[in-house]
Order: C-alpha cells, then structure tokens, then sequence
C-alpha cells in the first residue's frame, strides 16, 4: 500500500514576489489563450509564466532566476493542510479539505495509485518535456483515499491565503512523518500530470515521489458534480414521461423530460450508447435546458452524480469511465506550492 511522506516545498515569498492573488490561477488546462494573456499581465511572476510558458527552456529559467532571487523560497521537510471555501454548481457553500504530501510514483499496475479515466499523448508529451526541463512538479495532483482524514485543520490563522476564481484556499504547515494508507489511492483529477510523473521516473529512478493532494473521501466538503450532455443529434430514446429531472438519466428535448429506460445503471454510460458523437457538456440543468430551448443543441441529457464508490469500483477493477462523468469542483489553485523532483 503507499506510504505518503512531507516534503521541501517551494512557495512564493509575498514581499519579495508581491500578493499572491496576483500569483496564482487555475491548472494549465483549463485556461485559455486570452485567460493566459491575463495571467502572464497580472505579475512577471505569476505561476502561469511556468505552467503555460513559450518554451519548456524559459520555464527553467524563470523558476532559476525566482530562486535565486528569492522570489521562491524552500521550506523544511513538511506536510500542508489545504482548505478550499467554494459555492458549487448547485449553490451550496461548502469547504473541501486535505493534505499535501509527497506521493509514490508507481505504474497503475502496482497498485498503489489507480486510475479511473483514459488519457491522450499529447498532453502528456508537453509535461514530460516541462518536467524534464524544472525538474519540479509545478501542479497537484487530486487524489482520494478511502479513511478518515490523517489531521485535523491546525489552529490559528493560516500560513497562505488566497482567492482565485471564487475559491478561497487557505494552507498551514503540519508536522509529520511518513505515513502508510491502507488503501490504493484513486486519482480524482490530474490523471496526465500522474502518469508524466511515471514516464519521467523511467528516465530518473530517483524521482520515486510526486506532489498530490489527498482528500479523504468520507470528507464533508467533498462532492462530485455531474456533467450534463448537450447532443446535436438524438434518435428514439426509451424512456417515460415526467414533470421534471427524475433521478438516473432524463433526456430533456420539446420542452419535455423524458426518463429513460436502461438496464445499464451508469449515466455517462446510458448517454454515450444514445449519443455517440457531437455532445458538448455543462455543469449547469439551467445551462443545458436554455440552450436546447434556444435551439442550440437537440437535446440534453441531465446526469445524477457520480458517486465516490463508483469512481473505486471502476478503478479497483481496471476499467475507465466515458469521458466527463466525474466533476470534481473546485480545481485545485496551482501556484501555491511546487514540489522538487530528483
């Protein structure tokens, strides 16, 4: 079982790099072109300038220079409690918690970390090449483990403290030796950012750990939203009537809801069997129904959440699930914390 461990972190220096609001964004993936611009003008050092740089060399560079400057300092050996404040797609305020710790890097087949969806070279070749160049983990990977929470939130007022995007994340340093969960853990989000970590520990044996965060998922604050289908195209679908969205799968078109009928009793999976290709997707009904209503889309199909012990048993037993079926929100802030590698 893996054996999670603190680790050196490297952070911003607020008076040497400035306020760390002018520091942080979300994970490279999920910014855009225009939101990058944005990011690179809100600070010479924001994290952006690392994650997205023009070349892997400049990125090497930049975080050199910050070190030397100070702009980045080192912390000793340690774990961080994170805790992430945010309203959902359904409106509920709610407070995420968990660990940031050193993990073990291990192919899938060992064990230790499982996965749950599919991933693409591509990206994967673009971290490689990033990771090769700073040897540093610039970005968390989400993980869960199925106990209770290894610490409690330490007292007093936090160590860093920022708001991006509607999240307010909140870190303190914990003190702590290493520690071993009893069970595998499950990648909830950054499955590309694992999997580089393992390809470049191919290349550098010493590379044996890389930077996650671990939520328990018996946590409070812990959810899964669902992701809606918007399809182009939908043929006959069996299904029942109803006033509105009835729980499993509800295909919304003409301004009626339709249950539908399946033996298979996972969303994501029902939907790719009735609508193949030309879905787009939406963590809002509202969204969803508007846009069908506008006539931008034929269809919707409005998903339940996926569950913690679907995500386990599909990865316990080496299978992936569709594209988007789970939609862990928040993200997690990059820029933060970075994590050294050998």
């Amino acid at each position: 079982m893996p054996t999670v461990k603190p680790f050196r972190a490297l952070h911003y220096d607020p008076a040497v790099a400035g306020p760390l609001d002018r520091l942080v964004a979300p994970p490279y993936d999920v910014i855009s072109d225009e939101q990058r611009r944005d990011y690179l003008a809100r600070s010479p050092y924001n994290v952006v300038h690392l994650t997205l740089p023009e070349s892997e060399e400049e990125a090497a560079s930049e975080l050199a220079d910050w070190k030397e400057r100070g702009v980045l300092v080192q912390d000793d050996e340690r774990y961080w409690w994170i805790a992430q404040d945010y309203v959902g797609p359904d409106g509920v305020a709610r407070t995420r918690e968990g660990v940031a710790a050193s993990v073990p890097v291990a192919p899938y087949e060992d064990g230790q970390v499982l996965p749950h969806e599919r991933t693409h070279a591509g990206p994967k070749e673009g971290r490689l090449r990033l990771l090769r160049a700073t040897r540093t983990q610039l970005e968390p990977i989400f993980l869960l483990y199925d106990a209770d929470p290894v610490f409690d939130r330490p007292a007093g007022a936090p160590a860093l403290d920022v708001e991006e995007g509607g999240v307010r994340t909140r870190a303190w340093p914990v003190a702590g030796g290493e520690i071993e969960i009893e069970t595998p853990l499950l990648i909830a989000d950054g499955h590309h950012r694992y999997e580089t970590a393992v390809a470049y520990r191919a290349e550098n044996p010493g590379a044996t750990h890389t930077f996650a965060i671990l939520v328990s998922s018996r946590a409070p604050g812990l959810e899964i939203f669902p992701t809606h289908r918007l399809a182009r195209e939908v043929g006959e679908v069996p299904g029942d009537e109803v006033d509105a969205p009835a729980g499993g799968v509800t295909l919304y078109r003409d301004g009626r809801y339709l249950r539908v009928r399946s033996d298979d009793d996972f969303g994501p999976r029902v939907v790719e069997s009735l609508a193949p290709v030309g879905v787009s997707y939406t963590a809002y009904a509202d969204e969803a129904i508007a846009t069908v209503d506008r006539g931008d889309a034929a269809a919707a199909f409005l998903l339940e959440p996926v569950t913690v012990d679907q995500v386990a048993r599909f990865a316990r037993a080496g299978e992936t699930m569709p594209q988007k079926s789970t939609f862990f929100f928040p993200k997690l802030t990059s820029g933060l914390l970075f994590h050294p590698v050998g």
